[in-house]
């Protein structure tokens, strides 16, 4: 994290030792000339120099000041150095969405004839970019089963130069072992790049655990609340830089007015993230019982296959899980459609609860070989469990459950 510019608020090493409370609320701060107690919004295009030798040397680096907001933005500046304390990073780059963040880590860190290690359970955007775009310019990618360590580095080559991964996986919640897998990346001369976007800080960091990125979509947890796109990317100021220079030249940064809601949405995100692990505990538990369903993924339970690494690499389960029910497409239609109260939407990380039918969703585009590969079948939802009261949301689920064992 960059140090603060303004001398009215304690500088970096002030921080250095503060709870990850304490830096989701204070950290990155600068106040302006009005000393304002709330972050301030700087929704400005360009910025207006003393004089023409300053903007000369503004423009050739010479001077960190601020040029243009596709370039730097106070309010953006907050953000990011919030998060990459949060996440215990060098430095963060904000975006305009979180493909835009992945987006930015590839076109930084590959050119052609370069190989991409790619968990096989990654959201189906991500897949659809490495196959349609990053294969057009020449780089080979491979898909890896995220918690097999040994087919990771077995699968490194000499031209490997990412492996990716989400951990725990969208929307299968396979948890992947980083220290290994940063070993591994290590060992070939790779990059680790951590898709952080179910865990966040509050529950996870796997630059801790050696990994080199942490990408984000900001838009889920970060905000909380389903207002604003965004992402970002945490690392080293080395390996940031190439991703800034990308934003900068192509443009997919992010806007102030939207810097300014994650930020805010930092400050509750550890209080919001207890919540839904809560919540999704003791639904996970519930749909446990449910005779209508056949098997619940979810990283608190101690059916979990890497129960045990969990407990290791995260601080609370997190409020996603999926289940599968009996009947296929048609039975999991039912219990999505009978829902009243739940959210049908593809988003996560809301204050309310959302639901989803991957297959024909956020996987949709995949094939169903690909789709199978993953372990998305046609009966599995995915729940991405809110913050309202558990017996209402047990309420609405069971809904459609209840009617499947009675049909």
């Amino acid at each position: 994290m960059k140090k603060l510019s303004s001398s009215s608020l304690p500088l970096e090493s002030d921080f250095e030792d503060a709870g990850l409370q304490t830096l989701a609320v204070r950290a990155g701060q600068h106040r302006s000339q009005f000393n304002e107690h709330a972050e301030a919004i700087y929704p400005t295009s360009s910025f207006v120099f003393a004089s023409a030798a300053e903007a000369a040397a503004r423009f050739s680096g010479d001077d960190d000041g601020n040029v243009y907001s596709r370039y730097t933005n106070p309010t953006v500046q907050m953000f990011e150095e919030r998060l990459a304390a949060m996440e215990g990073g060098e430095e963060c780059a904000a975006t305009s969405s979180g493909m835009a963040a992945i987006y930015a880590v590839c076109i930084a860190h590959l050119k052609s004839g370069d190989h991409v290690l790619c968990s096989r359970s990654v959201f189906g955007s991500s897949i659809v970019l490495m196959e349609k775009f990053l294969r057009k310019f020449g780089i080979d990618i491979d898909y890896v089963d995220p918690v097999d360590s040994s087919a990771w580095k077995a699968q490194c080559r000499a031209e490997t130069r990412i492996l990716f991964l989400e951990s725990p996986s969208n929307p299968m919640l396979e948890v992947a072992d980083l220290e290994a897998l940063a070993q591994i990346a290590k060992e070939a001369g790779a990059l680790l790049v951590v898709d952080n976007c179910f865990c966040t800080p509050a529950i996870q960091r796997p630059l801790s655990f050696g990994a080199d990125l942490v990408v984000h979509s900001a838009t889920k947890y970060i905000d909380g609340q389903g207002r604003c796109l965004g992402g970002a990317v945490v690392g080293s100021s080395e390996l940031i830089e190439p991703v800034i220079g990308v934003l900068r030249s192509a443009g997919p940064t992010m806007s102030p007015f939207n810097a300014w809601v994650f930020t805010k949405g930092l400050e509750t995100l550890m209080l919001r993230m207890k919540a839904h692990s809560e919540n999704a505990a003791l639904l996970a538990d519930w749909l446990e019982q449910h005779p209508a369903v056949d098997r619940v993924n979810f990283c608190g339970l101690e059916s979990h296959p890497q129960y045990e690494l969990i407990q290791k690499q995260q601080s609370l389960p997190g409020g996603v899980l999926s289940f599968e029910t009996k009947g296929g497409k048609e039975a999991a239609w039912q219990v999505v459609d009978a829902t009243q109260m739940i959210s049908i939407t593809a988003n996560l990380g809301d204050t309310k609860t959302t639901i989803t039918h991957p297959a024909s969703t956020t996987h949709g585009r995949l094939s169903d070989e690909e789709r199978q590969s993953a372990g998305i079948t046609d009966g599995l939802i995915r729940v991405a469990v809110g913050i309202e009261d558990i017996e209402d949301i047990k309420r609405d689920l069971a809904r459609g459950l209840d009617a499947l064992i009675t049909d």
